[in-house]
């Protein structure tokens, strides 16, 4: 089964993460974000295997306060003409992140 893909995480493990980025979120008055963001996606990388291999997440929180202040400018700057375009940015920033373990 070296050719095998899935994801390994339980429910409960992302009930944790989830939990985990909503108090981490209120106790640092939403300033932790960007490495509560990062934090997730490397649980998500971690629980999924593709052809064999495991991923990993090799993003930062700063990657990610780096991202979202080029993708706020940017739709800024064009009057919310590149808004449709943020979310592809964040997901290639997140993927161009995720290496093989």
């Amino acid at each position: 089964m070296a050719n095998e893909s899935h994801f390994d995480g339980s429910a409960l493990g992302y009930l944790g993460v989830m939990v985990g980025m909503f108090l981490g979120s209120v106790l640092t008055l939403g300033i932790g974000v960007p490495w509560l963001v990062a934090w997730k996606q490397g649980w998500i990388a971690s629980h999924t295997v593709i052809e064999g291999q495991r991923l990993c997440f090799v993003g930062t929180g700063f990657g990610v306060v780096w991202t979202w202040l080029k993708v706020f400018l940017f739709t800024i700057i064009t009057i919310g003409i590149y808004a449709p375009w943020a979310w592809l940015t964040i997901r290639k920033w997140v993927v161009r992140n995720t290496v093989f373990a």
